[in-house]
């Protein structure tokens, strides 16, 4: 008979995935359901995860390593930033599907958790809940991004 007082092992990679900002509002439980829709990849340096122009299929959240997001404008490549450890990227491409805009690379060997757009498609029609506490972290992320590249203009054009 299971204790309700005991709490239940929790796996390292879901401690892991409760750590990031994206799933802040999640219940364990909820959590745990999330932890059987990651794949996890693993990168070797300088390896691609993405390039642009690519259709978006996926979430990465990066579980170890570092990636570099890059772009290519006039045949001139620029980071535009270089991620770590809990921080994710491609998000948009839960929303929308749209191409990337940037290519993604690891820089040194790299593990990622992996979710898919079609995952959550499917968590969006059999766990509403769910989806929509993703949603609004993804919405406040996305605007966070939008202030930043906002006021990080706006101190451009006064130099």
């Amino acid at each position: 008979m299971r204790n309700p007082f005991r709490r239940e092992p929790v796996s390292p990679h879901l401690d892991r995935i409760r750590s990031l900002s994206l799933f802040t509002d999640l219940s364990p439980g909820e959590l745990r359901l999330i932890e059987h829709l990651m794949h996890e990849r693993a990168y070797l340096p300088r390896e691609v995860i993405f390039d642009e122009g690519e259709e978006g299929h996926a979430i990465y959240i990066i579980l170890e390593g570092e990636v570099s997001i890059t772009r290519t404008r006039n045949a001139v490549v620029s980071e535009v930033a270089r991620l770590g450890v809990g921080d994710f990227f491609g998000e948009l491409a839960l929303l929308d599907g749209a191409p990337r805009s940037a290519d993604a690379r690891a820089v040194d060997k790299a593990r990622l958790a992996v979710f898919f757009r079609d995952d959550f498609l499917e968590l969006l029609d059999t766990h509403g809940r769910i989806a929509s506490k993703i949603a609004r972290q993804l919405a406040r992320h996305i605007g966070g991004r939008m202030r930043e590249m906002a006021l990080a203009a706006n101190a451009h054009q006064h130099l």
